[in-house]
């Protein structure tokens, strides 16, 4: 099945849940959340151990009900350096869904207003990384659900600290295999503490082998003792394991393009303590093909479950999630229809294993699928949330300067490229390519509720806006005013969809717009670490003979790329902007590491030189 499975649970008596399958509790019948202080917080040294750190990382294997989570949550907020950022990153194979953990927190009243945000913003099953953030906590949670044995090898981090907490070795062999220890280490710092309940020999031998120092110390309650491990440097190699330091704030960046992407970095860049300027030569922000009157998030769904297809799932939720609440962002259902057999055959092979729950995704006759989580955006006032408190340099050119990472003579520590085709003058081996995208609309005199019609093409109510579209055509390089054939095609779409205000849309003469999307020749977009082009070509010219890619790709310092997402850049752009935030501050991925690498900029180039075109 693609969604993870969910826990049966038991309740006792005092409230306590206990998972069938492993006939196991969640937490200590006599005080789990005293327990958590105990075994997990205080054994690692907290809060002394992150006094004088700019950020801290805790990995956790098995998050539960987030009891440790938000226990750590308690103590970052009343002992929190300033200006520091906490990172937590926990990993499940059996998430709980939100009734089932809300139910088990509401023990703890002192926890209540910490455990209601993470409540709230509490993850779906879904099997991929969810990553949450609370910017003016100083605090990220990273969420990597699925079989530990993929997960956590597939997640970038460098813990200082490690809970292990999954249930008992005896009932839980999968949490506790030998082959993690290894992987554990590679993804730790140097000293990194770790803590369990739990001293099975198998679980200190295998972290003994792995590198950890490990000893019995007194235990909890009921438990007489725990075990404590730290790592130590490779002796051969101190430097092997040490993680790139995260750099001083205020970090200088500059953006250049004021597009949806643009706006989503300048928040989540800002919100992690760095000093942003935005650039854009129009007059304002969304000029561009993100300046539509309004804009559809729905989910693109694929029938297998292949790494796209998860890594399209993670870019919704996490769009779902950062639009939540934004000015100008109206969560509603959209009916997606289906345009031939192939597609009646691919929807039946979704709904026979749903990659989303009931609450996201739901059959209708025709057939058709319900995307009830779907999002509709008024660009306006959202970016202008965006961009609060950033500054910005608009209507005037914007020429950056890569090897000196200036733009417009103004230096910077970091430039980000996010100007849809302006990114190509820069990056030939990226193969963007243009695409028109032209939507009609009108203001009707009946105001609506929101509501949407989708296959292929979309229809779009609320308030009094009508629009629908969008084409997708080759650019061929001619001015930006409507196309009459594309206007025609559009009205072919809407007869299709058949909207109810339909009537309405034939009796008007629309308004037309055109925006010039950039696409990528394997459709996912360009986002992270600029690659040196010059430079890749002669490190990997080996690959024209065969040689696998084994080495690191020569980057340009500093320069990052955040392009292509074609029709999706709403879609794209929050989940986007977590990514290159990170990068730049070296932080934990929010992503996993297969995720990442679909979409390096440096992709094309490398397949280009193995078919022997670069």
């Amino acid at each position: 099945m693609r969604r993870p499975p969910r826990p049966v649970l038991e309740w006792k008596p005092d409230g306590t849940p206990v998972d069938t399958r492993t006939d196991d509790v969640y937490y200590s019948v006599d005080d789990g959340l005293a327990e958590s202080r105990a075994i997990f917080l205080q054994a690692v040294g907290l809060p002394g151990a992150w006094q004088g750190r700019r950020h801290y990382t805790i990995g956790e294997l098995g998050f539960g009900t987030g009891l440790n989570f938000l226990a750590t949550w308690q103590m970052w907020q009343a002992r929190r350096p300033p200006g520091a950022w906490l990172h937590f990153v926990s990993f499940e194979g059996y998430p709980l869904d939100q009734e089932d953990a809300a139910r088990a927190l509401s023990r703890w009243p002192e926890l209540a207003g910490l455990a209601d945000q993470l409540l709230r913003a509490w993850p779906d099953r879904a099997a991929c990384t969810h990553h949450l953030s609370w910017p003016e906590a100083g605090l990220s949670l990273t969420l990597h659900i699925g079989d530990i044995a993929e997960t956590l090898d597939d997640a970038v981090l460098q813990a200082d600290a490690w809970f292990l907490d999954g249930f008992s070795p005896a009932r839980n062999l999968s949490m506790w295999a030998p082959s993690l220890w290894p992987k554990l280490a590679q993804r730790s710092r140097p000293g990194a503490q770790l803590a369990t309940f739990t001293v099975a020999g198998a679980v200190r031998r295998g972290l003994a082998a792995a590198g950890f120092r490990v000893e019995k110390r007194p235990g909890h309650g009921r438990k007489r003792e725990r075990l404590w491990g730290q790592l130590a440097p490779a002796a051969d190699d101190p430097g092997a394991r040490t993680a790139p330091a995260s750099p001083a704030a205020p970090l200088r960046v500059g953006i250049c393009g004021a597009g949806i992407g643009g706006a989503w970095l300048a928040r989540c860049l800002s919100d992690r303590g760095a000093d942003v300027t935005l650039f854009d030569p129009a007059a304002g922000p969304v000029q561009g093909a993100s300046g539509n009157p309004a804009a559809l998030v729905m989910p693109r769904l694929d029938a297998g479950d292949t790494p796209v297809a998860r890594l399209m799932i993670e870019a919704y939720l996490s769009a779902q999630r950062g639009y939540a609440d934004r000015p100008g962002c109206t969560r509603l259902s959209v009916r997606q229809g289906v345009r031939s057999a192939a597609e009646i055959r691919r929807f039946e092979r979704i709904l026979d294993d749903p990659p989303l729950g009931l609450d996201q995704l739901e059959a209708l006759p025709g057939p058709a699928l319900l995307h009830k989580g779907a999002v509709l955006i008024r660009p306006q006032p959202l970016v202008a949330d965006l961009l609060t408190g950033i500054t910005t340099r608009f209507g005037a050119p914007v020429c950056p300067a890569l090897a000196a990472r200036e733009i417009n003579g103004e230096p910077f520590d970091v430039v980000i490229l996010a100007s849809a085709m302006g990114v190509a003058a820069h990056f030939k081996s990226l193969g963007l390519a243009p695409r028109r995208g032209q939507v009609e609309f009108f203001q009707s005199a009946v105001e609506a509720p929101p509501s949407g019609l989708a296959a292929g093409h979309y229809a779009l109510a609320a308030g009094g806006l009508r629009l629908w579209g969008a084409s997708f055509e080759p650019d061929t390089g001619a001015d930006l005013r409507p196309d009459p054939e594309a206007r025609r095609a559009n009205a072919v779409a809407l007869e299709a969809l058949n909207p109810y205000w339909l009537g309405d849309a034939r009796r008007t003469v629309p308004d037309s717009r055109v925006g010039i999307r950039a696409t990528t020749p394997d459709r996912q977009p360009v986002i992270g670490p600029a690659p040196d082009e010059a430079a890749l070509r002669s490190s990997h010219a080996d690959l024209r003979h065969g040689r696998q890619v084994d080495r690191p790709v020569p980057r340009l310092p500093g320069i990052y790329l955040a392009a292509g997402f074609g029709a999706r850049g709403f879609s794209w752009a929050p989940w986007a902007a977590a990514l290159i935030t990170a990068q730049v501050f070296a932080d934990p991925l929010p992503a996993s590491r297969s995720g990442r690498d679909l979409v390096a900029p440096e992709r094309q180039a490398l397949r280009d030189l193995k078919r022997r075109r670069g």
